[in-house]
């Protein structure tokens, strides 16, 4: 122990002056901390905001607006033919959900048919080709490229494809037995989209399920194929568990395209087919007639629809979408993962976790 007295000039033991410390500089206050890394982040993303507010909310400003305008026509009071579109209300929205409702709820499910169908298929398909994609077999590059070609090749282009396929003299009518016409009007329309559709699209799920699986560590395998788990059981509570936040990223941005589904059963089967007509098809229809009104209105509910999935989607399924500790822990609460959070804690070969020790 430091003696921190000192003798005087009569030989007295007397407490040694206490030396003077600088004090430390005061912290800056919170609020101001905080008021600048708002600053900072508005301004870093300002850019971004801007671009979606150009692409994103100005147009769709603009198609709320002319849907409150009608078709140029003959005026009832003057007799002339009017050379502005007449400000009509909410007219065009009547009309769509009054005379013209089963047209629109033919589309409307058309769509959502198209949706379900396609995403389901996909995601499906699409885990399995991650699977094969993350083998590591021989020539395992050459599979990935051939994999993801049908997903980069143009939609137009695989539709002319798909239509040259399922002609009446095309190759789907020479392997399968009688002749179909798949391009008429009717269900086998909706099979040759769905076809053509899960073809071209599911390698999209593949890539982004495949950089999924590229995270997952090899310990945890390790420790399940130690503990007996079969691969059954590895894909069920290790695999499909990790991988969730991506998969579920690949499933959203999939539902949210083919709600917007046009140019492949608008190519492959044509125009006013009433199996496959979707609510693109619908606003497409409309504004090739120059009735801008209404072609906005079936636009602004198709946004409407998308919004609210994809509101939906986020609430419901938001902290999958992140991914966490409970998600790298295997599913958390939501079950599924019990097996996955108990190998994720051992090491290499089934070893227990590695305790350390720091001296203090």
């Amino acid at each position: 122990m430091l003696d921190t007295t000192v003798e005087d000039g009569q030989g007295a033991r007397a407490p040694a002056p206490e030396r003077t410390r600088k004090e430390p500089p005061r912290p800056r206050s919170g609020k101001r901390a905080t008021a600048g890394v708002g600053r900072l982040a508005a301004l870093l993303i300002s850019p971004t905001m801007l671009v979606l507010g150009v692409v994103v909310l100005y147009p769709t400003l603009m198609a709320m607006h002319q849907s409150l305008f009608g078709e140029k026509g003959i005026d009832p009071e003057t007799g002339f033919v009017q050379k502005t579109e007449p400000f009509v209300g909410m007219d065009n929205y009547a009309a769509i959900l009054g005379d013209q409702a089963e047209v629109f709820w033919n589309a409307f499910w058309n769509t959502s048919y198209f949706t379900v169908t396609t995403v389901a298929l996909e995601t499906v398909i699409g885990v399995g080709m991650a699977l094969i994609m993350h083998q590591a077999l021989k020539g395992r590059a050459l599979i990935r490229a051939s994999i993801l070609i049908p997903w980069a090749i143009p939609t137009a282009v695989s539709a002319l494809l798909w239509r040259w396929v399922f002609d009446t003299d095309g190759v789907a009518n020479a392997v399968l037995p009688g002749t179909t016409l798949w391009t008429a009007d009717g269900a086998q329309a909706q099979l040759a989209v769905i076809i053509a559709e899960v073809w071209k699209t599911a390698p999209f799920v593949g890539l982004l399920t495949l950089a999924g699986l590229q995270l997952i560590p090899q310990e945890v395998y390790e420790a399940a194929r130690v503990d007996g788990a079969g691969a059954l059981r590895r894909f069920w509570s290790i695999t499909l568990p990790l991988v969730r936040p991506a998969l579920l990223v690949a499933v959203l941005f999939r539902t949210l395209d083919a709600l917007r589904m046009f140019d492949l059963p608008y190519i492959l089967i044509g125009a006013q087919k009433e199996s496959v007509e979707t609510l693109s098809m619908l606003a497409h229809a409309e504004a090739s007639n120059v009735n801008f009104g209404p072609a906005s209105a079936y636009a602004v509910l198709l946004f409407l629809y998308v919004f609210l999935i994809a509101l939906a989607f986020i609430r419901l399924l938001g902290t999958d979408l992140v991914g966490g500790e409970d998600a790298a822990a295997g599913g958390g609460k939501k079950g599924g993962g019990k097996l996955s959070s108990r190998f994720a804690g051992r090491g290499r070969a089934g070893a227990p976790p590695v305790r350390k020790e720091v001296a203090v």
